[in-house]
C-alpha cells in the first residue's frame, strides 16, 4: 500500500508538469526580443490579449499580400482604406468580421480573394487589432532606433535633388543640430518645421485693394472669408475676402510642406542619419 500511494503520488506530479508544459504560450504572454525590426509593442499585444507568436506571423503575412495596397503600417493609400481606423477592424472579435473580408476579397471594390490559409487570416485580424490598439494607445509603445539611414545618401539628397542646400548649410544655421536634438526629434523638427516656428519665420501677408493700393503685413489670421495682419506699426487690419481682394501669403516654410509629398521612407531616414551627423 505504501509503495502504491508513493507511484501515485509521483504519477500525479508528471501529469502535473506534463499539463503545466503543455500550455500554450499566449494564456502567459512572454516579452518577445526586442528588435529593430519588431513593430508592435509588447504593450500593445498584451492590451489587446493577442498571442505575440500570431501578431508576428500575421505582419508577415500583411506585409506580403496586403501591404502593397493598404500600406506597410495598414493606414492607407489611394484606392485602398485605412484599415487602423476601419470600422469593421475596430468592431472584429476573433476575426468574425473582417475575416471573411480578408479570405474573400471585395472584387466590386479592386480587393481580390486571398489565397490564404484560416491561421493566417486569423494572424492577420490579430496583427491588425495590435495595430489599431497601439495606434489608440500611443503611450504605449516606444520608438525604435530612428537613425536607419543612409548618412552619406541624405547629404547626397541634401545638397543635390533635395535643394535643402538653397535655404540652409551646414556649417551655417544647421551646424551642431545633431547635438541639439535626439534624432526622433531631429527628424520630426525639420519634417515639420511649422510645428517649432520662430518669430524669423513667421508667415507674412499681402493684400491688394481694388484702388491697387498694397498693404503688408505679420499674418495673424487667415480662412476663406477673412485675412487679419499687424503691419509695421502693429496695427491690427483686417479685410472681408472677395472677388476683388488680392491675397498673397509668404511663407518661409513653405517649402517645406510642399516637399513633403515627394519625400520618400528612404529619402526621411537618409536625411535625418545626415542630419544626425552634424556635430
Amino acid at each position: 500500500m505504501p509503495r502504491l500511494t508513493a507511484w501515485s503520488v509521483l504519477l500525479l506530479i508528471s501529469s502535473g508538469i506534463a499539463v503545466h508544459s503543455q500550455e500554450p504560450s499566449f494564456c502567459s504572454p512572454r516579452r518577445p526580443e526586442q528588435s529593430s525590426k519588431q513593430s508592435i509593442d509588447f504593450e500593445a499585444i498584451q492590451g489587446t490579449n493577442q498571442n505575440p507568436e500570431a501578431v508576428a506571423r500575421g505582419g508577415k503575412v500583411f506585409a506580403t499580400f496586403c501591404a502593397g495596397c493598404h500600406g506597410t503600417n495598414a493606414s492607407g493609400r489611394p484606392g485602398a482604406p485605412d484599415l487602423i481606423r476601419s470600422v469593421i477592424v475596430l468592431d472584429d472579435e476573433k476575426a468574425i468580421l473582417i475575416g471573411p473580408v480578408i479570405r474573400e476579397g471585395r472584387p466590386d471594390k479592386g480587393m481580390p480573394k486571398l489565397p490564404l490559409t484560416e491561421q493566417q487570416v486569423s494572424d492577420v485580424a490579430s496583427w491588425l487589432h495590435a495595430k489599431t490598439y497601439a495606434a489608440g494607445h500611443r503611450s504605449t509603445y516606444t520608438f525604435g532606433n530612428v537613425l536607419t539611414g543612409d548618412a552619406r545618401l541624405g547629404k547626397v539628397y541634401f545638397d543635390g535633388a533635395g535643394k535643402c542646400f538653397e535655404c540652409h548649410s551646414a556649417e551655417g544655421d544647421l551646424a551642431k543640430i545633431g547635438r541639439q536634438y535626439d534624432p526622433l526629434t531631429l527628424q520630426f523638427t525639420w519634417l515639420h518645421p511649422k510645428e517649432r516656428r520662430s518669430a524669423r519665420s513667421t508667415p507674412t501677408v499681402t493684400v491688394t485693394l481694388a484702388s491697387g493700393q498694397s498693404l503688408s503685413g505679420r499674418l495673424e489670421y487667415i480662412d476663406d472669408f477673412f485675412v487679419s495682419f499687424r503691419d509695421a506699426d502693429r496695427f491690427l487690419r483686417s479685410f472681408k475676402r472677395d472677388s476683388v481682394l488680392k491675397v498673397q501669403i509668404h511663407d518661409p516654410l513653405q517649402a517645406h510642406g510642399d516637399q513633403l509629398r515627394h519625400y520618400t521612407d528612404a529619402d526621411i531616414h537618409n536625411i535625418t542619419a545626415y542630419l544626425s551627423t552634424l556635430r
